[in-house]
C-alpha cells in the first residue's frame, strides 16, 4: 500500500503533459522496439529524417519548443523505466523523435560509438537533441563519436541542407546544455 501511495504522490508532482503522454509513450516504446527487431536499419533510417552524415547538426529552437522538448524527454525516460521488456537508448531515441516530430520541434537523432581501449570492443549509443536540450541519451556528444545524424524535417532549414541559415553545429566532442 505504501508503494502505491508513494507512486500517486510522485505522479501528482508531474506536469499534466507528462501524465497524458505516459501511456502512449509506453506503447510507442514497445512499437519502436518491435520495429527495431523486425526492420533493417536502412528501412528505419528512411523514416528518421534527412541523413546529415557524421556531423551533428543541432537546430536552434525557441523557448516554447525547448520546454516541449524537455517534457517529451521526461515522459520518454519515465515510460522507459516502467516497460517490462527493457528500453535502451535506441527505442527511447526513436520514440522521442516521433513525439518531437508530432509537435514539429526541430531536432536531430544521432548514433555514435565509443571504443573501449581495454577490451578493444565498441559501445554504441543513440540520442536526441533539440537546441541545447538533451531530450534522450544524456551525454551523447560528450562521450561518443557521432557516426550518423538524422535531422527532422522541421530542422532542415537550420542545418544548411536546404539553404537555411543559423547553423548551431557542435564541434567534435562538443556538448549540449542540460534541459
Amino acid at each position: 500500500m505504501r508503494v502505491l501511495v508513494r507512486k500517486l504522490r510522485s505522479a501528482a508532482g508531474k506536469p499534466v503533459f507528462v501524465l497524458l503522454w505516459l501511456v502512449p509513450a509506453w506503447l510507442l516504446l514497445g512499437a519502436c522496439r518491435l520495429a527495431i527487431k523486425l526492420l533493417l536499419f536502412r528501412q528505419l533510417a528512411s523514416r528518421l529524417g534527412r541523413a546529415h552524415g557524421p556531423a551533428a547538426c543541432i537546430p536552434l529552437i525557441d523557448e516554447a519548443q525547448r520546454q516541449r522538448a524537455a517534457q517529451i524527454g521526461q515522459v520518454v525516460r519515465l515510460a522507459a523505466r516502467h516497460v517490462p521488456w527493457g528500453a535502451n537508448c535506441y527505442p527511447q531515441a526513436l520514440t522521442a523523435s516521433l513525439l518531437l516530430a508530432l509537435y514539429r520541434v526541430p531536432h536531430c537523432l544521432c548514433f555514435g560509438v565509443l571504443r573501449d581501449p581495454q577490451d578493444r570492443g565498441f559501445s554504441a549509443h543513440a540520442w536526441v537533441a533539440a537546441g541545447r536540450t538533451r531530450v534522450t541519451g544524456g551525454e551523447g556528444f560528450g562521450r561518443y563519436r557521432v557516426l550518423a545524424c538524422f535531422v527532422s524535417p522541421a530542422a532542415l532549414a537550420y542545418c544548411g541542407r536546404d539553404g537555411g541559415h543559423g547553423n548551431d553545429q557542435l564541434p567534435p566532442g562538443g556538448r549540449v546544455d542540460a534541459a
